[in-house]
This record gives structure tokens, sequence and C-alpha cells, in this order.
């Protein structure tokens, strides 16, 4: 078991090809820590030989084994509790961010003095917003919140030993571990705080429809997972958003579709039911008037795959299968 010190923060590094982006964040916590554990999930590219000429310990999953980030984080984690005995923290980073330089001292700060809190976690950054719409539709999402929270996203700090409790990160999730795992920890009786300080930059790397469309999928097959596991309540943990995927995504089409073709020609008028909603999500969001069109846009246009992610899950569910990662670069 991690025993609680103080003096040492881990920081486990997670990546699948991410060359160039894994070299940046590398060098971004190298000397900032010990242990440094980079978690690699079937990389094919020179991601292994390059941590390792970074200085970090190297995990290599196994490929028989469906790859996940949990996973990643899980087997990460563990390798850093074996290298550094009295481990207080973890510092949890995707392969394709890159760590401010004072963050780690400022989340483990907060954690030395807020002993009832399991994770800190600070502002995302995208890299290239303006390289496309996808990457500034990243960038927005990172903008949560600051204060108490329910959730964290894939950088954060984190305490080992609660992460012990909890028993970690579930493996069998595709994406979104990091808010079910806050799931758990708060039944447990933890607190998620998000700071009001830069943590990391991210490197979406999103120029395409087709990416964008993957990544939507995937977040709507995280929502029905999570409703899945913690839709009862208290939580309610995704419902919403499963909800609203369902209802945007597939019912409403099949209604329009049916009353266009019921009581045509004024059937067809029923389809006004989606500018309309992105009109009035476009007085609801902040920001300049472009970014709030487009952003209204976008997140109407998203409930339709991710009601596909939605249906994938059901599909998986009905036969038994576990689907494997769902990769959009």
């Amino acid at each position: 078991m991690c025993q609680e010190s103080h003096s040492k923060v881990g920081v486990v590094v997670i990546g699948r090809n991410e060359s160039e982006r894994l070299d940046k964040c590398l060098r971004s916590v190298v000397g900032r820590s010990t242990p440094l554990v980079y978690v690699d999930s079937g990389s094919t590219d020179d991601s292994t030989s390059m941590a390792r000429r970074a200085g970090s310990e190297v995990v290599e999953l196994d490929a028989r084994v469906p790859f996940s980030a949990a996973r990643a984080r899980n087997a990460g984690f563990e390798r850093a509790c074996q290298s550094a005995t009295g481990l207080a923290y973890i510092q949890f980073v995707d392969g394709d961010c890159e760590v401010v330089a004072d963050w780690i001292d400022k989340a483990a700060a907060f954690l030395d003095t807020h002993r009832d809190v399991a994770v800190v976690c600070g502002r995302r950054r995208e890299l290239n917003p303006a390289r496309s719409i996808y990457n500034m539709l990243c960038d927005i999402e990172w903008d949560t919140p600051i204060g108490e929270a329910k959730g964290c996203g894939g950088d954060a700090l984190m305490r080992a030993d609660a992460l012990k409790q909890v028993g970690a990160f579930r493996a069998d999730l595709i994406a979104a571990e990091d808010t079910e795992l806050c799931v758990r920890l708060r039944a447990a009786g933890w607190r998620i705080w998000r700071l009001d300080a830069e943590m990391t930059v991210h490197d979406a790397a999103m120029t395409r429809f087709g990416q964008w469309w993957r990544r939507a999928v995937r977040a709507g097959y995280c929502f029905a997972q999570g409703a899945y596991l913690h839709g009862a309540l208290p939580e309610h943990h995704f419902v919403w958003e499963s909800r609203r995927a369902w209802l945007w995504g597939t019912w409403l089409p099949l209604a329009c579709l049916v009353a266009g073709l019921a009581f045509q020609p004024w059937g067809w008028i029923t389809w006004l039911i989606y500018p309309l909603q992105i009109l009035r999500l476009l007085v609801r969001n902040r920001g300049p008037l472009r970014q709030r069109a487009l952003l209204a846009v976008f997140q109407v246009l998203a409930r339709f795959p991710e009601s596909t992610g939605q249906i994938k899950f059901l599909c998986d569910r009905l036969i038994g299968r576990q689907t494997g990662i769902i990769e959009y670069k």
C-alpha cells in the first residue's frame, strides 16, 4: 500500500503513438518528480525508446488485453508505488499534454492543506485553438468552473491512498474513467477540487470532421456506460447526457421523419426544432458571437454521433462484448 508522505510526487504519463507530443510531455515533467512512469498502449512509433531516453520507467501493456486509458493509468500507478515507497501523490497526464512548470507544486501544496480532497485539477488549455473549429471546441470544453467539482479530466494530481482505497480506475471503461473514479471517491467521502491555476497544455490535433465525429461517438458511448454503472440516485451519473443524446439524435429525428411523411408537406416543418435549438444555445453560450454560434451548431450536431455511441454501447451489452478504444487521432 502507498503510505502518505508529502515529500514525494510521482508522475504517470500514458500514450499511444504520440511521437513529438510525447517528447514535449516528458520534458515538461522530467526532474520534477520521482518516479516518472510512461505507460505505452501498443505504439508503433518510437514512443517507448523516446521515454527511456528521457529517463522514464516504461511499462508496455500486453496487446492481448484490450487497451484503455484506465488500464494504462492503473499500470502506471502500480509501477510508481513499487518504485517509490511512501508515495503521497500521483500526477496523471496524457501523452499529448505538457504540464505547466509550477502546477505540481501548487497542486501538492493544496492537497497538503486539504486533507479531505482526493483529486485536484486546474485549467487545461488547447495548444492551437485557432487552428480548427474542433480544437476550439476542445478548449471551450476544458474550461470548467473553479472550486469543488464532481469530476476531473485525465490530467489531475491524485492522493495515492485515496486511489488505493477505491480500487483505482475501472480498466473496462474506454474513456471518462476519470469522472467515474470521482463518483466512487465522492461516495467514499472524498472531495474533488479545481484550482484557478494553469495545469496543462493539450494538443488535440483535430483538423478533420471525421476526427470530431469519432470523438463524439466515444463520448456518447461513455455517457451510456456511465449511466449504466451509476445512473441510480443520488448520482444520476451521465443520465441527463444519455437522455439528451437519445432525444436529439434518435427519437426527434424519427418523429420529424414520421410527421413529414404523414402530414406532408406541412409535417416537414417539425425539423425547425433543430435551428430553434441552435438559436436557444447561441443565446445561452458565452463569448464572442462567432464562437457562440459555432459552438451552438456543434452542440446540436454532436447529439447524432453521441446517439450512435449510445446504440453501440447497447449492442455491446446485449451480446456481451467489450469494445476497444475509439481513437480519433
